[in-house]
């Protein structure tokens, strides 16, 4: 993609962008509508410093949208390693057809397939191993958390341990980074009203009727509680109206990982991340039989949706206009499902206004440096990246740059 088409896409076109009826279309006032970029110069700085020649660097920025992070992460990546490679999933790469699979394999996209990456490491590990940057997001998918960096996984610091070792095969002296990169999108004036138009296709969308009286980020909680209402009807569950929305999800999904546990002969003492580990593996392992493979998929699909409203959601009294955007994004992607209309928003989601993005480098992982184990490689990178994100968010608070309501999920 080039520069000029990844800019168009990011921040719009100048003159055309503000201004009606031309700011309806995404092509003219940009997809992502990023119109400022906030990237400081010692940040960038240090970011190249992981990069180049005679070392091997996986470049793992957080993943708080979809659409937005490619633009992003290759505004990022052509100003440090323009010839860096990036992860996406299967269904990005090979699942959209043969036309969009060559624009992706022309972009040097590498396919993430489940239970099979085998192929995927080995070419990002000899690409790295050349100089050039392997991009991947470690919390996997998106969460549409951008507060919160999610648990990550273990494979850009494997990856870098392989690089390291084939590398010091040769050369004693040479390095591998982990470059975490991290950025915070918010928006530039106030979008209440057009997030509450979202609302409200979302509420006619799932048949949801609104509260006359609700403020918008109740209308959100009121979505939440009455899904969660059907799923715990969906499984035969009497909901306890006296729990709160956090305490009511923790049962549901305790109740459906103990019926998976027993849908894969698995323990069901194990914690719900490896649970779910075990049911991908089962699925791949017992072709089969349809309809344990029917039930089994069911189960993990509705905990791993539940698990993606997490603590944090509750964590603050206060709610911003940025996360109120994310919920109904979460929402968009997780359960509406009529048409053209919401697939093309769950591949490219349109934000409800302008925003810029601030984008900060903490420090690089060195891993020709690092004795601890990979675990520990994982926590520690976890540990930069979320400091960098808190402090990013304490940051433009301080600035006013946020409109703050009460927080419904807060103790409810």
């Amino acid at each position: 993609m080039t520069s000029v088409n990844r800019i168009v896409m990011l921040r719009g076109i100048p003159g055309f962008r503000d201004l009606l009826p031309f700011n309806r279309l995404a092509g003219l006032r940009g997809v992502s509508n990023v119109r400022h970029i906030d990237l400081p110069d010692a940040d960038l700085e240090q970011l190249k410093a992981s990069c180049g020649a005679g070392k091997a660097t996986f470049i793992t920025p957080n993943h708080p949208e979809f659409f937005t992070d490619w633009m992003i992460d290759k505004e990022i990546v052509s100003q440090v390693s323009p010839l860096t490679a990036s992860w996406a999933t299967n269904g990005v790469v090979n699942g959209l057809g043969r036309m969009m699979q060559k624009f992706w394999l022309a972009n040097n996209l590498i396919a993430q397939i489940p239970g099979n990456s085998g192929a995927a490491k080995e070419h990002s590990i000899a690409w790295a191993l050349k100089g050039h940057g392997v991009l991947l997001h470690p919390e996997g998918g998106v969460g549409w958390h951008a507060n919160v960096v999610a648990p990550l996984l273990p494979g850009a610091v494997e990856m870098g341990l392989e690089a390291l070792r084939r590398g010091r095969a040769t050369d004693p002296d040479f390095k591998v980074w982990i470059a975490p990169v991290v950025w915070k999108l918010a928006f530039t004036g106030n979008v209440e009203a057009a997030l509450a138009k979202e609302c409200a296709y979302v509420e006619k969308s799932l048949k949801i009727e609104r509260q006359a009286t609700d403020t918008l980020p109740q209308r959100i909680h009121h979505v939440y509680s009455t899904l969660l209402t059907r799923d715990e009807a969906a499984c035969g569950i009497q909901s306890d109206e006296g729990a709160t929305y956090t305490e009511r999800r923790k049962a549901l999904v305790i109740e459906l990982g103990r019926r998976l546990g027993e849908s894969i002969s698995a323990d069901t003492a194990i914690d719900t991340a490896e649970l779910l580990r075990r049911a991908r593996r089962w699925q791949r392992e017992n072709t089969g039989d349809a309809e344990r493979q029917k039930e089994v998929r069911t189960l993990a699909d509705t905990i791993q949706r539940l698990q993606r409203v997490g603590p944090w959601a509750s964590a603050n009294p206060r709610i911003t206009q940025e996360e109120i955007a994310e919920h109904l994004k979460r929402i968009r992607n997780d359960y509406c499902q009529n048409g053209l209309r919401d697939t093309m928003n769950r591949f490219i989601p349109q934000p409800a206004g302008p925003r810029c993005a601030h984008i900060r480098v903490p420090e690089a992982l060195g891993l020709h440096a690092y004795a601890g184990s990979i675990d520990d490689a994982v926590a520690e990178l976890h540990r930069r990246m979320q400091e960098a994100v808190t402090s990013t968010v304490t940051e433009l608070a301080a600035k006013g740059s946020f409109i703050f309501y009460p927080n419904p999920f807060y103790r409810h």
